[in-house]
């Protein structure tokens, strides 16, 4: 998606500017012809970094405004009188705008899903199609609804997740922050000393006297190299190649490829479950369950389901041959498939592993916590009776 600023023509000879992100050109013109604008000059806005914070939205300001918009909706409020009083009542200034754009789309005939699909990077796929399958089945409030759920309990399984990996991350970088402090201000300390005091020195501290040393003459170099391996591990993370490898290896990892997995699980069955059940195609449903999935080899297993859906197979079969998804849950699929519930099989599924995960959370903590403890103590720790060792051998000359 690409944001263009617009100039229109009204045939009255008012003249309209304003922003909007779409694909491409043409379908900026037909986004003004539907407004009944003659588009006057259309550039594409570059992309900043100040453009690219302003359209972030927080999921907990997304999922109060969709909860809502719910009500309102149910109470029995015209459509854009709803928009008007959300876009009146939200915090985010962009929320506000993005809703009275909404508004106003809706006030020139275009549908609620046409007008949120105009702002891929608030409204994602997921959203704007059962929003549609609200709309065409006549329960939009129970849809919006239905999705301000879908958000919280998305949202409370990535908090859960990133607070279990949030432990380690910071005492491996505590770690890593004070074991380059030692050697490059604590160590050179006692270098000189030695060095003035003619000692021989044993294994361990002349290992750490020249690690020390290599770093204060190599520092720059040491920086540039690992600022080249970053950069080359981003890029061929951004490759086919490199997402299905790094996918396939974080789910092959100990402790936390279980982790991974049972969260790629949990979401693929909590949002198949949410579109089936809101009336989105079961095609449409996986293409978009799979682009949601979080790894390519979850979203390759999805994808191949709705090939074999669309060839008149089942789900089942092809997530089973995947190897990815355990017997359990191809198993429940496939009951869900011959019963026709698998919406509740799916969000039977979605529970049973959000369970699953709270305990694999706290298991990983667990182990983790003492586990990175034991690592800064043997680097620092090591470090520090290596560079002591030679007093001691000293004094015990002495005594």
């Amino acid at each position: 998606m690409t944001i263009f600023h617009y100039i229109g023509r009204k045939p009255s000879g008012e003249i309209h500017t304003g922003e909007i992100e779409l694909p491409s050109r043409q379908e900026v013109v037909q986004y003004l012809r539907g407004k009944r604008l003659i588009a006057v000059r259309i550039t594409q806005k570059r992309a900043t970094l100040t453009s690219w914070l302003k359209i972030r939205v927080k999921p907990d300001e997304l999922i109060a405004v969709t909860r809502q918009l719910a009500t309102l909706v149910n109470a029995g409020l015209p459509l854009a009188q709803c928009l008007a009083i959300v876009a009146e009542q939200a915090e985010n200034p962009i929320l506000r705008q993005v809703f009275s754009g909404v508004r106003e789309d809706i006030r020139s005939g275009e549908t609620l899903a046409g007008a949120l699909r105009r702002y891929p990077s608030v409204f994602n796929d997921l959203y704007v199609n059962m929003v549609a399958a609200g709309e065409a089945g006549g329960i939009l409030h129970l849809i919006l609804d239905r999705l301000a759920t879908f958000l919280e309990k998305s949202g409370a399984l990535s908090r859960r997740v990133r607070g279990a990996m949030a432990y380690p991350m910071v005492m491996l970088m505590v770690a890593c922050s004070a074991t380059g402090i030692m050697l490059w201000k604590v160590v050179p300390v006692f270098a000189g000393i030695f060095s003035d005091a003619g000692m021989a020195l044993p294994a361990p501290t002349r290992a750490v006297l020249a690690l020390s040393g290599f770093i204060k003459q190599q520092w720059f170099w040491i920086i540039a190299g690992a600022g080249l391996v970053i950069a080359a591990a981003f890029r061929f993370r951004n490759t086919e190649r490199g997402q299905l490898t790094t996918d396939r290896l974080l789910l092959r990892l100990p402790l936390i490829g279980n982790l991974a997995r049972k969260t790629a699980i949990s979401r693929f069955a909590r949002t198949l479950g949410a579109l089936i059940n809101s009336g989105v195609s079961i095609l449409d449903s996986l293409e978009i369950t799979a682009r949601a999935a979080g790894n390519r080899i979850v979203c390759a297993a999805v994808l191949e389901s709705r090939r074999s859906i669309a060839s008149g197979s089942t789900i089942a079969d092809p997530l089973r041959a995947s190897g990815v998804f355990p017997a359990m849950v191809t198993q429940m699929i496939h009951v869900g498939e011959q019963t026709g519930e698998i919406e509740v099989m799916l969000s039977r599924i979605a529970d049973f592993y959000d369970d699953e995960i709270d305990v694999s959370v706290t298991s990983l903590t667990t182990v983790l916590e003492p586990l990175m403890i034991v690592v800064m103590g043997a680097l620092i720790g090591g470090m520090v009776i290596a560079m002591y060792l030679p007093m001691f051998d000293l004094m015990q000359t002495m005594g």
